[in-house]
C-alpha cells in the first residue's frame, strides 16, 4: 500500500508521527507537506496530497492541519477526491463503508497523536460497502461532473 500524506505548518509534528507509524505498518508513505514550522499555506498540501490520489498513484491520502477542515476543503476540489475530516475513529471507519472516502483529515489543534493513530487506523481497516452507498456517491459524482444533481431538481 502507499499513501500520500500532506500537512501545514502547525501539523508538522504530527504529521512526523503518523508518517512513521504508517512506515512501521509497513506502508509506503510520500511526503509533500511540510517540515517547517514557517507559515505554509495549507491548500498546496491538501491539492498535492489530492492529485496524487486522483491519478492512482497512490492508494489514499491523510492530510493534517490545525482544524483538518481547511486542507481538506482545497483536497475536494479536485476531481473525484472524497476527503473526510474526522475527530473520532467511528467517522473515519463509517466513511470509507458509506462514502468510500480515499482521503481523511484531522486537526493537529483538535485530537492527539493517539487518536490521530485510531482514525487512520480504523480508515485502513475499513472497506467500502458499496451497494446502497453507491447512489449516493453517484449523486455527488454527478454534482462535481456537471454542477447541478437532478434527483433535487425535479
Amino acid at each position: 500500500m502507499k499513501l500520500a500524506i500532506g500537512n501545514d505548518h502547525v501539523a508538522v509534528e504530527m504529521k512526523k508521527e503518523i508518517k512513521a507509524y504508517l512506515e512501521e505498518k509497513g506502508i509506503e508513505v510520500i511526503d509533500v507537506g511540510t517540515n517547517s514550522t514557517e507559515r505554509f499555506n495549507y491548500p498546496v498540501s491538501g491539492y498535492k496530497v489530492a492529485k496524487l490520489v486522483a491519478a492512482g498513484e497512490v492508494d489514499g491520502g491523510v492530510l493534517i492541519c490545525g482544524t483538518g477542515v481547511g486542507i481538506s476543503l482545497a483536497a475536494n476540489k479536485v476531481k473525484g477526491i472524497r476527503a473526510c475530516v474526522c475527530s473520532e475513529p467511528y467517522s473515519a471507519k463509517l466513511s470509507k463503508q458509506h462514502n468510500n472516502s480515499n482521503i481523511i483529515a484531522f486537526g493537529a489543534r483538535v485530537i492527539g497523536v493517539e487518536t490521530a493513530k485510531m482514525i487512520v487506523d480504523e480508515w485502513l481497516n475499513a472497506k467500502y460497502e458499496g451497494g446502497r452507498h453507491q447512489v449516493r456517491i453517484d449523486m455527488i459524482a454527478e454534482i462535481e461532473n456537471t454542477g447541478h444533481l437532478e434527483a433535487a431538481e425535479q
